[in-house]
């Protein structure tokens, strides 16, 4: 009974986080310009994967575009994707290249086929759940990549003070509740160990990024869907 009681409870405050994120996402991509778009370099490390995909490429979590723009820019399909309905109609509206927007909830599994694609990017929209819903959208993301397919991706890092490593409600180990009642989570060594040791690592480093008025430390990797028998790419 108390177990049952505490699963409503956690069912409730995933539900409300999700509630706030949604609200804080579309105000912030209420309006945005193609021409207002930059990006940084992050994807450069990758280029050769990028360059060799020939399938469409997932950006989940587009945001306002950045990552869009780059594979655009050197003749990717993309697929782009947000949990903001403001930022699919922006991407929609100053990017008529895309092959498809989507909106979606990345809590409620991708609406995508098995194997769809050799190329997923999650840049900084993976860490705003409970370890157990990371895992699940984790095993997602696996699910529609094809075998030995690539997701390269983007995390708070816990040295990310800046950007509010260590402040708020604790809810879970390095996950926070923040002032305005949403998830944010910031991950260690360890933690990328937990999330992504059963996937072969290509890329692991934590870096600086720079593209924020305040300097943003995350970690930056690419890991492989570990191929498994009988799995066909």
């Amino acid at each position: 009974m108390v177990d049952g009681s505490m699963d409503s409870q956690v069912l409730a405050a995933e539900k409300n986080a999700n509630a706030v994120a949604k609200k804080r996402w579309n105000a912030i991509h209420r309006d945005y310009e193609r021409a207002r778009i930059q990006y940084d370099d992050w994807l450069e490390t990758f280029e050769d994967a990028i360059d060799d995909c020939r399938t469409p490429i997932i950006d989940l979590g587009c945001g306002s575009g950045n990552d869009t723009l780059y594979l655009i820019e050197r003749g990717k399909r993309v697929i782009a994707c947000d949990f903001a309905q403001n930022a699919v109609r922006n991407i929609l509206r100053n990017f008529p290249e895309v092959e498809k927007a989507v909106c979606l909830d990345m809590t409620e599994g991708l609406p995508f086929e098995n194997d769809l694609t050799d190329l997923i990017i999650c840049d900084l929209s993976l860490h705003y759940f409970t370890e157990r819903r990371t895992l699940l959208i984790l095993d997602e993301i696996k699910r529609v990549l094809r075998s030995n397919g690539l997701l390269l991706f983007r995390v708070n890092s816990v040295r990310d003070v800046n950007h509010g490593a260590g402040k708020g409600r604790a809810v879970e180990h390095h996950l926070y509740e923040t002032d305005d009642g949403g998830y944010k989570r910031f991950f260690d060594a360890h933690d990328i160990e937990k999330f992504w040791g059963d996937w072969d690592q290509v890329y692991l480093q934590e870096e600086t990024m720079h593209r924020y008025e305040l300097d943003k430390i995350l970690w930056k990797g690419a890991v492989r869907v570990r191929e498994e028998p009988g799995r066909q790419g």
